[in-house]
């Protein structure tokens, strides 16, 4: 037959009974040690938005299209990023630079550049594979972090709001390579900048509108520019839709 409960009490060491007075006045307490431990302790708060804490420099933030110094784009529309995605984030959609009389000009060194170029945010989890996968390190990561809208359609960023802005000695696409050169000539390094000759076909074909403003010239909305090294949101002027 089993032990009745007064038995196995009855069994039970002396110690096991008589806990003692301290432990048993502090017992009901004795959970919040770690709370009372963390009290008095100096709170580090960020104050964001008003305070922005640095990234890290390989922080996964936005996307951009880099360009070449001379400000060819260095997207041949090779399509491998989107394929490379594990969310199906990107979508590219390639097309052949026609550089001939009457043609839609040449937008990178290679024979072909991305006509169309998407990344939904939406969809994305900042993993870095696309710009591992890209083969003329057209695609790189940014410190931006701030991607949250209250519209779907806003997070789905286009190519011209993540080409890089144009630097100094590049001139906006679409325009002819620097004279002598080939497209191998870019990736090692042998342009520094546009040419007098670039500059010159570019203001003769300056009915097309820069890269980053409409046809009026009006900014077009949210198209992101680098400063001091952190990219940001361009909210200059009133922005329009392209």
């Amino acid at each position: 037959m089993a032990d009745r409960p007064a038995d196995r009490a009855a069994d039970r060491p002396a110690d096991d009974k008589k806990t003692g007075f301290f432990a048993d006045l502090f017992a009901p307490v004795g959970g919040f040690g770690v709370t009372f431990a963390t009290m008095f302790r100096k709170l580090e708060t960020e104050e964001y938005p008003e305070e922005k804490r640095p990234t890290q420099p390989r922080y996964h933030g936005r996307h951009q299209l880099n360009r070449h110094p001379d400000g060819l784009e260095k997207c041949v529309g090779c399509e491998l990023c989107a394929w490379a995605c594990p969310a199906d984030a990107i979508l590219v959609e390639g097309a052949a630079n026609d550089d001939s009389e009457g043609g839609a000009g040449r937008f990178s060194p290679g024979e072909r550049y991305g006509r169309v170029y998407q990344i939904n945010y939406l969809r994305c989890i900042f993993c870095g594979l696309c710009i591992e996968a890209c083969p003329t390190r057209a695609l790189t990561m940014t410190n931006f972090y701030e991607l949250a809208d209250n519209n779907r359609g806003d997070l789905i960023f286009t190519k011209e709001q993540l080409l890089g802005p144009l630097s100094e000695g590049m001139l906006p696409a679409p325009h002819p390579m620097v004279d002598g050169l080939e497209e191998r000539d870019y990736y090692q390094g042998k342009v520094a900048r546009a040419t007098p000759e670039q500059e010159a076909w570019v203001k003769e074909h300056d009915a097309a509108p820069q890269d980053g403003l409409a046809a009026t010239g009006d900014p077009v909305e949210g198209v992101d520019t680098v400063v001091t090294g952190q990219a940001t949101r361009d909210s200059s002027g009133e922005a329009v839709r392209r």
